[in-house]
C-alpha cells in the first residue's frame, strides 16, 4: 500500500473508489502528493478533499494511521 493510499484512508477517502471514480484527479493528486509536504499537500487541496471525502466515504472503522 503506497503512502497516497494510507494519507487518503487517513482523511476517510477511499482510495480504490476515488481511483475508479475520477482517474485523472486522483493522477493529478497522487503526482502532486509525491512531490509536497503531506501538511502542504493538505492545505492547498483542503476544499477538495471535504468534497472527496462526501463522494468518496471511506466507511471501514479501522482507520490506519
Amino acid at each position: 500500500m503506497s503512502d497516497f493510499h494510507l494519507y487518503l484512508i487517513s482523511k476517510k477517502i477511499d482510495p480504490s473508489a476515488f481511483e475508479r471514480g475520477d482517474n485523472p484527479l486522483y493522477q493529478e493528486f497522487e503526482r502532486a502528493f509525491t512531490y509536497l509536504h503531506q501538511s502542504s499537500f493538505t492545505s492547498q487541496k483542503l476544499f477538495l478533499l471535504n468534497k472527496l471525502r462526501r463522494k468518496f466515504l471511506y466507511e471501514n472503522p479501522e482507520i490506519i494511521k
